[in-house]
């Protein structure tokens, strides 16, 4: 199954994999070409990777003016620049190509809205997913409040950060008083292709939602060792270990008819589990 995942946060969006046939997925999405700031790629297999030089083309065909940033394994880079300079001559935006260690759990990128590490992951090549991880945001104000004391918009943004407020009649009001605790920050970890890691459970504990492959089920258990994949029970061993909120499944193989045979195997062990299928949402 060719992966591809979009990650928006506060209007922006990130793209995780980039597997064949993305482009046209996106159009019957409707995600708009021009909000995709970064692709993320976890490891150079085809059914991850292929599909970009695809996307990149058609983003130039579009008009795109915004830089496109691209992180991956360093062996990606010399082929993705060769396969640019042969099929996008001309493109109308720049791409820049950041070299990922994949044996490195590391900050890759940052903005004032999100960080985003790499999970060292273990398959037949480097591998990693990805930690987006959001960043505290202000209190909440108290709309009540404002109207009851008339204090000027003006001072909103100053009570935010942490001011109080004293009115005319010299009467003084707390920054706690005028707001209410801002919302726990999320985080959202997507681990790509993986034999079952023991210590994975450490850097992905405590998130909202993760997202585990699990190409096999237990009958296949040798298979999947083979192969360095996972069991649905070991992505639901994973999410248990590390306390997550939810857990989505995916990557699964084709020898397998009814899918609904990974999530009876997961719910046995994290009941929180959830099938993928293309065009789902989730909500973080």
């Amino acid at each position: 199954m060719a992966s591809s995942q979009v990650v928006e946060l506060r209007d922006k969006q990130f793209m995780v994999d980039c597997g064949e046939g993305t482009q046209l997925q996106i159009r019957r999405s409707r995600i708009n070409f021009n909000k995709i700031q970064a692709v993320f790629i976890s490891h150079i297999h085809g059914d991850h990777c292929f599909g970009l030089i695809g996307m990149i083309s058609t983003f130039g065909l579009q008009g795109r003016k915004a830089p496109l940033q691209v992180y991956a394994p360093e062996a990606l880079g010399p082929m993705l620049q060769s396969q640019i300079d042969l099929f996008c001559q001309h493109l109308s935006f720049e791409v820049t190509f950041h070299a990922i260690d994949t044996k490195q759990n590391a900050v890759i990128y940052e903005d004032r809205s999100l960080t985003v590490s790499t999970i060292p992951l273990q398959h037949r090549l480097p591998t990693c997913g990805f930690l987006f991880r959001e960043k505290p945001t202000l209190p909440h104000i108290r709309r009540d409040m404002i109207d009851y004391l008339e204090i000027p918009v003006s001072q909103i943004n100053n009570i935010k950060n942490g001011a109080g407020w004293t009115t005319p009649d010299g009467r003084t009001f707390t920054h706690e008083q005028l707001t209410t605790p801002p919302d726990p920050p999320r985080a959202y970890a997507y681990c790509s292709d993986t034999r079952y890691v023991p210590t994975l459970h450490e850097i992905v504990a405590g998130v909202d939602l993760l997202y585990h492959e699990s190409t096999y089920c237990l009958d296949s258990k040798q298979r999947a060792e083979t192969y360095w994949h996972s069991t649905a029970a070991d992505a639901a061993t994973v999410a248990r270990e590390a306390g997550v909120k939810k857990l989505l499944l995916g990557h699964y193989s084709s020898r397998y008819p009814d899918e609904n045979a990974f999530l009876d195997e997961a719910r046995e062990i994290f009941p929180e589990s959830y099938l993928t299928n293309e065009n789902d949402i989730f909500n973080v």
